[in-house]
């Protein structure tokens, strides 16, 4: 019981970080690191606003700002940086793959639109679906006319989390974008989606960003080793 509480105020505490900045309030760009407990065992991780990060880990405080403090590098940067991102591996177990784009978008009220004719599936088998069941929690996917994918599932600090697949031969017409804002109809109105982006992949910052997403801050989650091996299957 004690466990389960403690879990319920780290959640609370980094989400209450989360839906501030996502409304606009940001952390002060003071160049200091915050360090809060994980909100569950899944999710570890920092996300760097400006010049202020946030590092989410049950490992001891003090360690990881000693460890920052040594890094030979600008502070503003240091939580993002793949030093103290190795560190944080080798004393966790975990691993880490890229650092994202982290961005949200508010709710909207109505329905996606009809064109797209979702379809709701009750067991996906997309690999895009099988990592999402990795991160998040009461996933939901549907599929679209025109070949593409949407996922939504409660994600770090049991956020409200989106990402979509596009095929191949679907994509320069619109349909991520389309997905996108679609994602924004089917959380709880008043409430906050959020999604990751490769900054690499122009396409998907460009798809997201024309669907009302706006840029908070960036993102490293660092997963377990059985985590990662499912999802890359």
């Amino acid at each position: 019981m004690a466990s389960a509480s403690r879990a319920s105020r780290a959640s609370a505490e980094l989400g209450t970080i989360l839906e501030a900045a996502a409304r606009g309030t940001f952390p002060p760009p003071d160049g200091a690191i915050t360090v809060v407990p994980q909100p569950g065992h899944r999710d570890a991780g920092v996300i760097a606003f400006t010049a202020h990060s946030v590092v989410f880990t049950d490992e001891d405080p003090a360690w990881v700002r000693a460890t920052l403090a040594a890094l030979d590098c600008d502070p503003l940067a240091a939580a993002m940086n793949a030093r103290f991102h190795a560190a944080l591996a080798d004393r966790t177990g975990r691993t880490t793959d890229t650092i994202d784009l982290l961005t949200a978008a508010t709710a909207r009220p109505g329905t996606p639109d009809p064109r797209l004719a979702l379809r709701e599936l009750d067991d996906p088998d997309h690999p895009r679906v099988a990592r999402a069941r990795e991160h998040r929690d009461d996933v939901r996917v549907w599929t679209s006319a025109g070949g593409g994918v949407l996922v939504i599932g409660r994600g770090v600090a049991g956020r409200w989390e989106t990402a979509v697949e596009v095929e191949e031969d679907a994509r320069h017409r619109g349909l991520g974008r389309a997905l996108a804002s679609a994602a924004r109809h089917l959380v709880p109105d008043g409430d906050v989606v959020w999604a990751q982006q490769a900054p690499g992949n122009a396409r998907a910052v460009r798809a997201f960003q024309a669907a009302g997403y706006r840029p908070v801050g960036s993102e490293a989650l660092f997963v377990s080793p059985r985590q990662g091996a499912l999802s890359t299957r």
